[in-house]
């Protein structure tokens, strides 16, 4: 892999999949995915294998069956039979302002526009099973959007300094990577420029690399391989080993079942959280140009071991455990944007089991991406005139 694989000389020939087909590729399999890892997240594979009498191979139902309502720590959320969690709460939730900004967005759209839409409109969220503000669900972490942005009136630039690190604003940035279709640079810089009001470190740097990543395998004939190129020319510090040593593990391996462990003990010495995911380490998500968040280098890792497969690259984020719906959210986000979209069937059944119509935010994140791109044209061609009137030269078609 060369470290600038993103970068072409000339125009591409369609190759695979459609833009449109993309956006909804990776949308509706990062929703897919999300629900199908929320039962067994915070477990490991072992207590997974256990519980489940096998691996998971589909949308399962609550770790604790019937009694999901008041067992610790997982109530009152309805985790599990398809039910989405927070991942595309806030995944929808930014497509959103996109919608209504209709450009590139910033930090400050993100307190402008992303934190009002969480404080004041109810929606319905499947894992409480009723209508509610989305600030009501949403973890802490995002929560500090709110504290910080509306409430201490910081500059959005500098919100996310103080929150603690982990996967919170990477776990919703797949929709910069699609506005960004094949551009993985300018992917990175909006990612990190929104992130920075919700994130710092690591947590930050992986919302510009996983945004990186989406935009890399929109690029026609995209791989697995070359989506790995491109983020590992863009991530820095310890994001980049983190991603490097995991890859170098998986490309060992063609089935998730293999890959379990081997990913784990390869994205240790970065994960900050520790071996019991409940009980994490005194020195968890705190700030470190060492560290890397979990979730990421991991699905990155899936996507080799599956070869782009839908199925089996989200089955192996979703049997991995710990954080394991945000990956299968990463793995089944990178996934549909190469072209393997999320089984039919699985769509179909989380779709109605969450009450949430998961093409129609594609649907308009692709009418949007195509305004931005024709603006961007418009705005490359207006420097583009302006630097050759500096230079003397005549401006040619």
């Amino acid at each position: 892999m060369t470290p600038k694989a993103e970068e072409t000389s000339g125009p591409q020939e369609a190759s695979g999949p459609r833009l449109d087909e993309r956006i909804t590729g990776a949308l509706v399999g990062a929703a897919v995915g999300d629900a199908l890892g929320g039962p067994v997240e915070g477990y490991s594979p072992d207590q997974i294998l256990q519980r489940h009498g096998g691996r998971v191979h589909g949308i399962v139902g609550p770790w604790n069956g019937d009694a999901w309502r008041t067992a610790r720590p997982i109530a009152p959320y309805h985790k599990g039979d398809g039910h989405v969690t927070d991942d595309t709460l806030m995944t929808h939730a930014l497509i959103r302002v996109y919608g209504t900004v209709r450009d590139h967005l910033d930090a400050y759209a993100i307190a402008e526009h992303l934190v009002p839409d969480l404080m004041t409109n109810p929606r319905w969220i499947p894992e409480l099973e009723s209508q509610a503000l989305p600030l009501h669900r949403i973890f802490l972490a995002e929560k500090w959007l709110v504290a910080r942005l509306h409430y201490g009136h910081v500059d959005p630039r500098e919100a996310g300094v103080g929150n603690i690190v982990n996967c919170g604003a990477a776990m919703y940035v797949a929709p910069v990577g699609l506005v960004n279709a094949a551009d993985p640079r300018a992917a990175y810089a909006e990612a990190l420029d929104i992130a920075g009001a919700h994130q710092s470190s690591y947590g930050r740097e992986a919302a510009g690399v996983f945004a990186a990543a989406v935009a890399a395998a929109c690029t026609p004939g995209a791989t697995p391989d070359s989506v790995v190129t491109a983020c590992l020319s863009l991530a820095r510090d310890g994001t980049r080993t983190a991603i490097e040593k995991v890859c170098e593990a998986a490309s060992a391996h063609s089935d998730f079942e293999s890959a379990l462990a081997p990913l784990r003990e390869a994205v240790a010495p970065y994960d900050t959280v520790g071996p019991d995911y409940r009980q994490p380490s005194l020195g968890a998500r705190r700030p470190s140009r060492l560290h890397a968040i979990e979730e990421l280098p991991v699905a990155l890792g899936m996507l080799l071991v599956a070869n782009g497969d839908y199925r089996q690259a989200v089955l192996g984020a979703v049997n991995y455990g710990r954080d394991c719906d945000s990956i299968a959210t990463m793995a089944g986000a990178l996934c549909g944007a190469l072209g393997s979209p999320p089984p039919q069937e699985w769509s179909k059944t989380v779709a109605e089991a969450s009450r949430l119509d998961l093409w129609e935010p594609a649907r308009t994140l692709t009418e949007v991406t195509r305004e931005i791109h024709d603006r961007d044209v418009r705005r490359r061609r207006a420097h583009e005139a302006a630097f050759t009137a500096l230079e003397g030269r005549a401006c040619s078609d």
